[in-house]
């Protein structure tokens, strides 16, 4: 049932103060002889082994690109390499403690973090399950290439897999972890536990955020850290995302078995600069980073300042923030101070910062610390470090020698990128498990529609807009169906609970489903997408919405950063079952009104998807849903109320469209019209005047697919009938339509009369709705277009200015 909070304005009016609390601040205080007590001898090595392995791959890399070689091997890598010499403690501590089932994302200085979470994993995983993960791993592509001559353990074999695939992985060779499609900013294995590295600064907080939510849904073991800098708490997403993952509903109103907090961890490592920029003292405010917790729940999200120089006080640190998360009191804030010894990137010379200031840090250096701490305790003399030392220098040569052979390390051909930008599968359920909804044998929503006639029309007349089967309807009914059938999926976006979704097409899923997989999010839309990213990279599908198509601005990162990218530069080791709904604006002025189409359909890895008929909006909805690529989904406000015009009838059971193909919706043989979205309608009509008043015969296509589309068809239309004109509701300049009428012009162009010509809305912003016949396409301009450009209509006096000048004209003025 929808919800009910009462908003008492005696108790909202009263006066009152706000007391936060405390925020500790580095108050770990044991040494490492208190520690023997809770860790092994064996770990408390393994905690230096782990620095120094980082810290060598680091420096290794650093001379790399700055000398050209490391220890007498040669090579030039022109890629990036934004190091972590100096962070290796924060690292190392945090993985202590983590297992396989702990999901840690990371940003583009995240080398050590791979490394640390591998190591950590390596020491907790069996022989057999180190075996079985290393030969499965893409076809034991890596294996093959480090188990020659290898003659140790299983676990230094493991080593030896860590540290080649993500060297392999930095130089973009095909035996990285991702094929080199992810490289030095992007590299990660799953695994491992080690998920997407994100090369957006802040760009991990939202896709953990998401990944956090996939847990909580799905009753998933682990926790998930976002590994974000200081400098991020200066990104919208990073707040959209604390407010995502703190909302109260998690508490409150899903119902008492998922009730609880995110598991979720924001981990800041704090290293005091955000590339050039000191965030202490010039480019934030805060002071202290842990407070920002105060701002975001009466918690103040369990924050805490750890000093991240120390391992230990860190592994102390996320065994105390795990207990919190199992206890269902998430997420949390951890700010974990630590400091870059090296550049922003090897070519940051640091003249930002004194050379004093490096050099008191480097004093400090927690290897070199820590170094002293064993050997105090008699865990490891001199020579046993000089030892590691050069045991670690070993791998480190024979990691470099194995990623730079070309024949042992190849680069995948750029055609091969092709195939992977999508996945292109079929998937009706994502988990073998019962989907939870409720008894629809009630659901007002369901009875109501078993009643409507699922046509426009019956024996030939109108069906009246209370009886007819609508656009919406179709919507719901999709939605309703893979509800059923796959038990991940979840939808959330604002107002798309207890309203029944911004326009109506969710009325009645309230009723039909708990709250975990039905809910209102923040007016957040970064967070929107991006959490949606992160709870499809999991595994589990998810139907986002925006509310107006303009809000993708606010989105913009989400959308095609990570969106549209992750599948590929995972090289097919992720996928993205995440459908996108974007409605499709008017009446609503310049910035509720506005058709972005082509930004979408321009951005690769994403497919794009804009149905016109209910018929098309049910079944392209669910083609989108069984599917496992990222969707944009577009649907014009102008369409909610509409009934089925083309078909006999919207079929009750299930359907699929397939991907790309074009509808035609009205033969001909004299010209073609292509429209995509709402515009059909006007084209329909633009048709029927020029039969009726001219006698031609317009053949109307409507794409409804813009990623991908079949042009075969459209092609051997517009060789038939030697004429195109093209339109839509998207403003004329930048239209997708372009792409569209050069695509027909190079394949049919000995065949063509005349250029394709494009009609789109004014380049101006959307007027109100008093004043939109002069901003969008109308019928009377399709025929104008004909006239001026195509085929002289005799008598025709044209109402509209579509001529080649005119165009010309007003790209001069930018109009």
């Amino acid at each position: 049932m929808p919800k009910s909070q009462f908003v008492d304005p005696a108790k909202v009016r009263a006066a009152g103060s706000i007391s936060f609390p405390e925020i500790p601040l580095c108050q770990y205080s044991k040494s490492l002889a208190d520690e023997r007590k809770r860790y092994s001898n064996e770990q408390l090595i393994g905690v230096y082994e782990d620095m120094r392995l980082i810290r060598e791959f680091e420096s290794m890399l650093h001379r790399v690109k700055m000398e050209g070689a490391y220890e007498g091997i040669e090579y030039n890598h022109a890629g990036p390499a934004h190091l972590s010499i100096g962070q290796e403690a924060a690292a190392v501590g945090q993985a202590l403690n983590l297992t396989v089932d702990d999901h840690i994302f990371g940003s583009h200085r995240s080398h050590g973090e791979i490394l640390a979470k591998g190591m950590s994993a390596i020491r907790k995983l069996s022989d057999d399950e180190l075996l079985s993960i290393m030969k499965s791993f893409d076809g034991g592509s890596i294996l093959k290439v480090v188990e020659q001559g290898h003659d140790g353990s299983v676990r230094d074999l493991a080593i030896d897999f860590l540290c080649y695939g993500a060297l392999a992985e930095i130089f973009a060779r095909a035996t990285g972890f991702n094929k080199g499609m992810g490289g030095s900013m992007h590299a990660f294995f799953t695994p491992f536990g080690v998920y997407p590295n994100n090369a957006i600064v802040g760009g991990s907080a939202d896709i953990a955020t998401g990944s956090a939510l996939f847990k909580k849904v799905n009753r998933q073991k682990g926790l998930t850290i976002a590994n974000i800098g200081d400098a991020s708490m200066g990104c919208g997403p990073v707040w959209e995302a604390l407010s995502f993952a703190a909302m109260d509903q998690y508490r409150e109103l899903w119902e008492e078995s998922m009730r609880g907090g995110l598991p979720m961890v924001f981990n800041f490592f704090n290293n005091f600069y955000g590339m050039g920029g000191q965030t202490d003292g010039e480019t934030m405010g805060y002071d202290v980073l842990a407070r920002v917790g105060a701002g975001v729940n009466p918690e103040a999200m369990h924050a805490e300042r750890v000093d991240g120089y120390n391992p230990l006080a860190v592994a102390d640190a996320m065994l105390r923030k795990r207990a919190i998360i199992e206890e269902g009191r998430g997420p949390v804030l951890l700010e974990t101070i630590t400091y870059r010894i090296s550049g922003h990137s090897p070519s940051d010379a640091s003249s930002y910062r004194d050379k004093t200031e490096i050099e008191a840090w480097q004093a400090a250096d927690p290897i070199t610390e820590y170094a002293e701490s064993l050997k105090d305790q008699g865990l490891m003399k001199a020579a046993d470090l000089k030892k590691c030392e050069q045991r670690i220098v070993a791998l480190m040569k024979k990691a470099l020698t194995l990623a730079i052979d070309d024949s042992k390390s190849p680069r995948l051909p750029g055609e091969d990128i092709a195939g992977m930008m999508f996945s292109n599968r079929k998937v009706g359920k994502l988990a073998d498990r019962p989907s939870e909804i409720n008894d629809l044998s009630d659901n007002p929503r369901v009875k109501q529609i078993a009643k409507k006639t699922r046509s426009a029309f019956k024996d030939g007349k109108p069906v009246s807009k209370n009886r007819m089967y609508t656009y919406a309807d179709a919507i719901f009914e999709a939605m309703l169906h893979r509800f059923k059938e796959d038990p991940t999926m979840v939808a959330y976006g604002e107002e798309n609970r207890d309203w029944g979704g911004a326009f109506g097409c969710y009325r009645g899923l309230t009723e039909a489903l708990p709250y975990h997989r039905l809910f209102n999010s923040p007016i957040s839309e970064g967070a929107i997408v991006g959490t949606a990213v992160g709870y499809g990279l999991e595994g589990g599908r998810v139907v986002a919405e925006l509310m107006y198509c303009d809000f993708m601005g606010r989105a913009g990162d989400e959308i095609f950063n990570q969106l549209a990218k992750w599948q590929s530069m995972s090289a097919g080791v992720l996928e993205m079952p995440v459908t996108l709904r974007v409605s499709v604006g008017n009446k609503y002025g310049a910035q509720h009104s506005q058709d972005w189409v082509a930004l979408c359909a321009h951005m690769p890895g994403l497919k794009v998807a804009f149905p016109a008929t209910p018929y098309d909006a049910k079944g392209m909805l669910n083609t989108a849903l069984v599917g496992t690529d990222p969707t944009i989904f577009f649907e014009s406000q102008r369409l909610y109320t509409i009934g089925e015009e083309f078909e006999a009838e919207v079929p009750e059971g299930y359907y699929e469209i397939a991907e790309g193909e074009p509808a035609l919706r009205r033969k001909g043989k004299d010209l073609t019209i292509i429209t995509v979205g709402a515009t059909l309608y006007r084209a329909m009509e633009a048709a029927k005047q020029l039969e009726e008043q001219f006698g031609l015969s317009a053949e109307v296509w409507d794409a409804r697919w813009l990623a991908p589309l079949n042009y075969e068809p459209l092609v051997e239309s517009a060789k038939r009938t030697g004429r195109v004109v093209l339109a839509s509701d998207a403003c004329e300049r930048g239209s997708f339509l372009h792409n569209m009428a050069s695509t027909i012009t190079q394949a049919a162009f000995g065949q063509l009369d005349a250029p394709p010509v494009v009609v789109g809305a004014r380049n101006w912003i959307t007027p109100g709705p008093e004043m939109e016949e002069d901003f969008f396409p109308q019928p009377s301009w399709i025929v104008d277009a004909i006239h001026e450009n195509l085929l002289p209509l005799p008598g025709y006096s044209p109402v509209s200015n579509q001529t080649g000048a005119e165009k010309l004209r007003r790209a001069r003025l930018g109009v």
